[in-house]
């Protein structure tokens, strides 16, 4: 089965995404008539963590697509269409009890952000720095089934990014510091990057009546380098990891809408954020989630769908919350 989502969430307090590279900028500049080795040095660094994690969010299917609401600083938003699934029934692997079955998974995704600077920060007050990042990945693997219950699916993607800034300094912002900026490509630079993504999902299925309980766990790691830069002093270097743990519950209705039987459930997830996407979401170490969908079950009427249907979710983190809500497609091929 290939589940395809369409979903994006607006948090309610803080953005889980620091889109404010330039928020340092502010606090060197502030203070001095330049930036000094020792400021550069520490915006570089949070810079690649952040086009890391941007990627990431933008690229990799396990991420969900969302609106951000950040106040009135600015805003972002994230775009995106993909899934994963398993093809065909379980096959023999040559003379071991073991089944196997290939699997796809991929994802594109668009993400915008904008960073307008308040009179909080009065060197900067009127500014605006855009940020935005387009990430394509694909690829797959295989799951094995021991037994009808429990499988394990190692699979391997590739992904390509290209993220970009742009600040609109206000006339307020000393000249001599937004030179010094660009030169050292603190701003308005462009980076291309690509990730190598392995992952294994580990999967218990539990059958009562016709209701289906799965049981998954999801280590996955992420290692993202930049290949081509504007700037020479613009580098990514990085690796991160998520670990997603996942109950989910699917049950037969009995009841028929427009001639397809009806289908509800949901699942509840936490996934644990390591590495620098923890570093480039502002120190974000986990997100919850629990997800309810109602469906109509579309199996042997229509090509190689299983169901079309619509899901929420309520998702929070440690600062932050939102919500989702969106189109929940399930392919069975």
């Amino acid at each position: 089965m290939m589940t395809t989502r369409m979903r994006s969430f607006c948090p309610h307090r803080k953005a889980c995404v620091a889109i404010g590279i330039t928020s340092l900028l502010l606090t060197a500049s502030s203070v001095r008539a330049q930036l000094t080795p020792g400021d550069i040095n520490q915006i570089r660094g949070e810079m690649g963590d952040r086009i890391e994690a941007t990627t990431i969010l933008s690229g990799d299917f396990g991420m969900e697509g969302a609106s951000f609401n950040t106040g009135n600083s600015g805003d972002l938003k994230l775009e995106k269409f993909g899934g994963a699934g398993d093809i065909g029934d379980p096959k023999p692997l040559g003379n071991l009890p073991i089944g196997w079955q290939p699997r796809l998974q991929g994802e594109m995704g668009y993400l915008s952000a904008d960073d307008k600077f308040s009179a909080a920060y009065p060197d900067l007050h009127g500014s605006e720095s855009k940020f935005r990042s387009f990430a394509i990945q694909f690829g797959g693997g295989a799951r094995l089934w021991f037994d009808e219950h429990l499988s394990i699916a190692p699979t391997i993607m590739g992904m390509y990014g290209h993220t970009e800034n742009t600040f609109y300094p206000h006339s307020a912002v000393p000249p001599a510091i937004v030179t010094q900026a660009r030169q050292e490509g603190l701003v308005d630079w462009s980076a291309d990057t690509w990730t190598i993504r392995p992952a294994a999902n580990i999967q218990y299925v539990y059958t009562w009546r016709r209701t289906v309980i799965t049981l998954s766990s999801d280590p996955t790691y992420f290692h993202t380098e930049s290949f081509h830069t504007s700037n020479p002093g613009v580098s990514v270097n990085g690796d991160s990891e998520t670990w997603e743990n996942k109950i989910d519950v699917d049950v037969p209705l009995g009841k028929s809408l427009w001639g397809h039987e009806l289908r509800t459930g949901g699942y509840f997830s936490r996934t644990e954020l390591m590495g620098n996407l923890k570093q480039g979401l502002n120190n974000n170490d986990y997100l919850y989630e629990i997800h309810g969908r109602l469906v109509l079950d579309y199996l042997n009427q229509l090509w190689k769908v299983q169901w079309i249907g619509i899901g929420y979710s309520y998702l929070w983190g440690r600062s932050f919350d939102g919500y989702s809500l969106g189109l929940d497609i399930a392919f069975r091929f």
